[in-house]
């Protein structure tokens, strides 16, 4: 190997190493108490989201043509015996089926949609039990690193979110509890990268359901690796700078550790109210505060002008035919949220009546991108908003962030029991007590059964 990619790969694996100890510090010692809080609120969101989407159209479908080997584990919200791992690629696509699920604006995606299902098979398939503590810091763990891989890449434009830098996280939280030392989770973090989806953000735009499974092969890649490491098949050897450093973008790697074990990622996360891609929601935030209070309906907008940032721009595509389509064209969504109240996860529905109004309403909505906005990111994810009616009059809005975002009317655990509550109903309940539990559970997988 030349002297120059020689030096980069040590460069890798020396802050692969440096994120490996964290992991095995959240798990070996107190985990502090505001990380334990917000993995609380992450876990509600998650899983009542999971919920939630294993009820849709598309996950009945794909679960009953999945022919999986029969078993004792429960995908949630379901009546289906199956494995762990089948359980754990299941309640993956069904987290991110409605893109109702947590994300991270630093990292540009959604950490614990990766990670948490990976901790969940991982505690399935321990030799011991795994008690609430450590199922916590793996948690914690896992997101903290997928989280900094998201913020670190500056992915090829070609690129979606998904599938790639986290199975790093999967592979650190599985590792975890499966009681791997530093070495060993830094192995797995490694393997991980190795194990990436390929993900077209082309695939995505043209509405194709296969998207919603490169979360899921994510999680499987993350227990593959943390199994490869375990068996001593793998080390930290530097993969990550030949797959994300390379293939898939850029890898800053001060970035990558900076102020780690000070600055938690996990803390800076945001929760969602609209069933759509978050690029999306600031306009939708500024579209709902136009028409708080108006006395005009739809019928009467003339036109809609919506600015916002570039990471935004691939939504521009109009005329979507599917669920996940509509939620990745902001002109629809904008469009959904000028004829409807709710962006829920019926609003977006090809087969409901919100979609064909949407669809005439959208040839009203101009978007475009603003340099002015570009510059106040990551920080702020800010829209503009510009209607115009029939009779002339012009109405404008702007959001800095969407709402649940950490810096702006960020969710509380409260708010999203009652976010939960809408999508699921009272088993909302039932949820937030077994997550209430986690923290002092002697057993995470015999707790976690009584969300069935």
């Amino acid at each position: 190997m030349p002297e120059h990619r020689s030096f980069r790969s040590e460069e890798h694996t020396a802050r692969v190493a440096s994120l490996a100890r964290t992991v095995c510090e959240l798990r070996d010692e107190a985990l502090p108490t505001p990380l334990a809080d917000r993995a609380r609120s992450i876990l509600l969101d998650l899983f009542g989201v999971t919920i939630a989407g294993a009820r849709t159209a598309e996950l009945r479908a794909l679960s009953s043509a999945w022919r999986s080997e029969a078993g004792s584990v429960f995908p949630l919200g379901t009546t289906i015996g199956t494995t762990a791992a089948t359980a754990a690629e299941l309640d993956a696509i069904a987290s991110c089926c409605l893109e109702l699920d947590e994300g991270n604006k630093y990292a540009a995606g959604h950490p614990a949609a990766h990670v948490v299902p990976a901790a969940v098979a991982a505690a399935r398939l321990s030799d011991t039990p795994v008690d609430g503590r450590a199922f916590l810091a793996a948690v914690v763990g896992g997101y903290e690193v997928a989280a900094r891989f998201g913020h670190a890449l500056t992915r090829d434009p070609r690129w979606h979110t998904h599938g790639h830098w986290g199975a790093t996280g999967a592979a650190a939280a599985a590792a975890s509890i499966w009681g791997a030392d530093a070495e060993c989770v830094a192995g797995a973090i490694d393997s991980a990268s190795a194990l990436v989806h390929v993900a077209p953000w082309g695939v995505v735009l043209d509405g194709n359901f296969s998207r919603n499974l490169w979360i899921a092969g994510a999680v499987r890649a993350g227990l593959d690796a943390a199994r490869l490491s375990s068996a001593g098949l793998v080390r930290n050897s530097g993969a990550v700078a030949h797959s994300l450093g390379d293939i898939v973008g850029s890898l800053d790697l001060d970035v990558l550790t900076a102020d780690l074990g000070d600055r938690w990622l996990l803390l800076h996360g945001y929760a969602k109210r609209h069933a759509s891609c978050s690029y999306t929601h600031a306009a939708i935030d500024s579209v709902q505060s136009i028409k708080a209070g108006a006395t005009w309906t739809a019928d009467d907008v003339e036109k809609v002008r919506v600015q916002t940032h570039s990471l935004a721009e691939p939504l521009f595509r109009r005329h979507p035919t599917t669920r996940l389509g509509a939620m990745f064209s902001l002109p629809f969504v904008v469009s959904a949220a000028f004829v409807t109240d709710d962006i829920d996860a019926d609003a977006l529905d090809p087969g409901g009546s919100v979609f064909p109004d949407a669809e005439r309403f959208s040839s009203r909505v101009e978007v475009t991108t603003s340099d002015e906005l570009d510059a106040l990111l990551p920080h702020l994810r800010a829209a503009e908003v510009t209607v115009t009616l029939r009779d002339g009059e012009e109405i404008s809005a702007s959001t800095p962030n969407p709402v649940g975002d950490v810096d702006h009317l960020p969710m509380t655990y409260d708010d999203i029991h009652r976010k939960i509550t809408r999508l699921i109903g009272t088993d909302a309940d039932r949820l937030a007590r077994v997550v209430e539990r986690i923290p002092e559970s002697r057993d995470v997988v015999a707790l976690l059964s009584d969300i069935q």
